[in-house]
């Protein structure tokens, strides 16, 4: 599909604002450690002690069950060991409340902000016969019509079936600049709490009540409605089952001890359960999934589950939209070729005359590049001249100005203008259009009257530091597919320059989906974005499918992921965060396994060394006495959980890198140090309760 080198100019929609100056919209992040969100977090660590919100976590509902056991133990039989480990386990179920409740804490305040703005909007609601009735958004129904004007919100989701206006979607997405919506094709899709700026507009009302796409947002930043994902379901099932081995463990640990001779108590037993059982990962999990949900709200992506900032982690084939997303999406001048006989300058003299009036990004960058290679300024041109718009017929455009005509656009309406005028097609030309093609560039063939002066490179520049990108895809096992409109010639010139593995060129709606299953059929798990209708079918299909805020109604509820910035390439960003949210879990859970051999040679030499001397050899923490020992390792296995609430909240750090050394990091890191860090911390508790002779 050729364009004689102009389009429209640049919209709002064009370069979207980075989240980091955004003063408004859902991704405004908040302090780790802000005040008022420690305040939320500790009230809700307290409220979550309820018996009912921990049996859906079995490892930390095992801890409540044993605390409790303990603390009748410290009823019947008072003593300061027993009252100190019965308030250390219950620190321990705190904590824990107190990761989950600082995760979800992050995003009520944004809550709150959008939950007002839903309550306090009203609609101007159309009668059918034409009349007005102003009614709660809340009361709006699925079909209903709404006029709205410059200063209204618009009251709920909807798709604009009359009008044109000018939309300011900051409350949303944080975008201080106003976009266009209009009746028909791809952007008439509206959100509630957007405002009208300018001009009227009629909506129709395409969400259910309770459902709108505020209701939604409100939901994930609460983390109120979040479900467990395949995956942490899986792995909540691992961890009970290791519980459940070690409860027979310990519990046989009592007859042993009464055969050796040796008193082992409920309470020792309790806290070696407690030690040896995952409580590190399980007091985190559920922090972990919510921080990574909350990453991409920070981002200003919306993710209707959990599931897809999963399966965004697992993707290995990611579908790339060329315009906008693999190129600046505007083609800019990159070189004068003129024809055999003609100078360059002489070229970018007419071609700057011919675009002076192009305000088209293409026309800006011929007048700029004209006057960075040859200093060629802009002229006063007097009266008597007459600029020729482009135009979908002629494919041309130019100016008429003291007697001659210049005209710049497609390589055949301009051989045929110029042959009109008496001229004739000079040698040389026809290659020079076939070179600047196989190039990936589009050629414009600029004319003074009869005489053609050569061709102007228009090239479709690929972004900085894409190549780079895809090259770290690469170095994770993903696959990157460049999809574009453009013939293969073009769009091999550009897969090329930009690095990615494979292309799809003249790409239709159903070569998309016929690429999708055939990624699909051989195991891989598909990521793609799109923004309109013809979209939507390959966003159902795709594992991960982001839809741009800006696009169609139909494509935002086929896509499991809507990009409120309406930026392509944050499908790379949020490969990037699903997996460091997979990344995170598996370095934490492989941080408490470790923790708990370390527990072990803690805890157990220290209770029967006295009965079986030849436990000594492993014994090698030389802790104090059994009573320390079993309070120093209750103490840490509190605090550690603490430790880690930062680290399960931002994310461990994210590194390009294949699975396989992911996995030796994770171990080298995660597992040596989880099995270093208790014998360090143990001993220096011991150390620290024994100096103050508390045991």
């Amino acid at each position: 599909m050729e364009r004689a080198g102009t389009t429209g100019p640049a919209g709002p929609d064009a370069s979207p604002v980075g989240a980091a100056a955004r003063p408004h919209g859902v991704a405004e992040a908040r302090s780790l450690f802000d005040r008022e969100i420690l305040r939320q977090a500790l009230a809700g660590a307290f409220r979550k002690l309820d018996p009912r919100v921990q049996v859906r976590n079995p490892v930390m509902f095992v801890v409540l069950v044993g605390t409790a056991v303990v603390v009748l133990e410290a009823i019947r039989h008072p003593g300061r060991f027993t009252w100190s480990i019965a308030i250390w386990l219950l620190l321990t179920v705190v904590f824990a409340n107190f990761a989950e409740a600082m995760a979800e804490g992050r995003g009520r305040a944004q809550a709150d902000t959008l939950r007002r703005m839903r309550s306090e909007t009203e609609a101007r609601k159309l009668a059918a016969d034409g009349g007005e009735t102003r009614v709660a958004a809340a009361e709006l129904a699925k079909g209903d019509l709404v006029v709205c004007e410059a200063g209204d919100l618009i009251p709920s989701d909807g798709d604009i079936v009359e009008g044109i206006a000018s939309v300011d979607e900051s409350a949303i997405t944080g975008e201080s600049a106003p976009v266009i919506r209009e009746s028909g094709g791809d952007r008439s899709a509206v959100t509630g709490g957007t405002k009208v700026l300018s001009d009227r507009i009629v909506v129709r009302i395409t969400a259910e009540r309770g459902h709108t796409f505020l209701d939604r947002m409100i939901s994930l930043v609460e983390g109120a409605d979040r479900q467990k994902t395949p995956n942490e379901i899986a792995l909540t099932i691992l961890l009970a089952a290791l519980t459940i081995v070690f409860l027979p463990v310990v519990v046989v640990l009592q007859p042993f001890a009464r055969f050796a001779g040796a008193s082992v108590s409920v309470v020792v037993l309790v806290s070696l359960l407690v030690c040896l059982i995952p409580t590190t990962i399980g007091a985190l999990l559920s922090a972990i999934g919510i921080a990574g949900m909350d990453r991409l709200v920070q981002r200003n992506v919306l993710a209707m589950s959990g599931r897809a900032v999963e399966a965004a982690g697992d993707v290995q084939t990611l579908l790339l939209d060329k315009t906008g997303t693999i190129t600046l999406g505007n083609r800019m001048a990159a070189s004068f070729i003129p024809v055999p006989g003609r100078s360059e300058e002489e070229l970018a003299d007419a071609a700057q005359l011919a675009s002076l009036a192009d305000e088209t990004p293409e026309g800006r960058s011929i007048v700029v590049l004209a006057k960075q290679r040859f200093d060629i300024r802009e002229r006063d041109l007097g009266d008597g001249h007459e600029f020729v718009p482009f135009s979908a017929h002629t494919r041309m455009s130019g100016l008429d100005v003291g007697g001659r005509s210049i005209r710049k656009g497609a390589a055949d309406s301009v051989r045929r203008w110029s042959a009109d005028q008496g001229g004739a097609t000079p040698e040389g030309l026809d290659e020079l259009v076939a070179r600047v093609a196989r190039a990936g560039s589009t050629p414009l063939v600029v004319a003074d009257g009869p005489t053609v002066l050569g061709v102007i490179e228009l090239k479709d520049v690929v972004k900085q530091g894409i190549r780079e990108k895809f090259a770290q895809m690469r170095q994770m096992g993903i696959r990157t597919v460049m999809i574009t409109g453009d013939n293969p010639l073009t769009a091999a010139a550009i897969a090329e320059e930009a690095g990615v593995d494979d292309y799809l060129a003249e790409a239709t709606p159903e070569t998309k989906m016929e690429l999708i299953r055939s990624e699909q059929a051989g195991g891989k798990l598909v990521a793609m974005t799109g923004d309109g209708t013809n979209d939507a079918p390959a966003l159902a299909q795709a594992d991960v499918g982001v839809a741009m805020n800006t696009g169609t109604t139909a494509a935002k509820e086929a896509g499991n992921m809507v990009d409120l910035d309406s930026n392509p390439t944050k499908l790379i960003d949020i490969v990037e965060i699903g997996k460091q949210l997979l990344i995170t879990r598996g370095s934490l859970t492989t941080f408490s396994i470790a923790n708990d051999v370390a527990k072990y040679f803690a805890i157990v030499p220290a209770l029967f060394v006295a009965t079986y001397p030849q436990l000594k050899a492993l014994d090698i923490m030389r802790l104090h006495s059994a009573q320390s020992a079993v309070m120093s390792a209750v103490i840490f296995n509190a605090l550690v959980i603490v430790a880690l609430i930062p680290l399960a909240l931002r994310g461990v750090k994210f590194r390009a890198s294949g699975s396989a050394a992911i996995l030796r990091r994770n171990a080298f890191v995660y597992g040596v140090g989880g099995i270093v860090a208790p014998f360090v911390f143990i001993k220096l508790i011991d150390l620290v309760l024994t100096a103050t002779h508390a045991y």
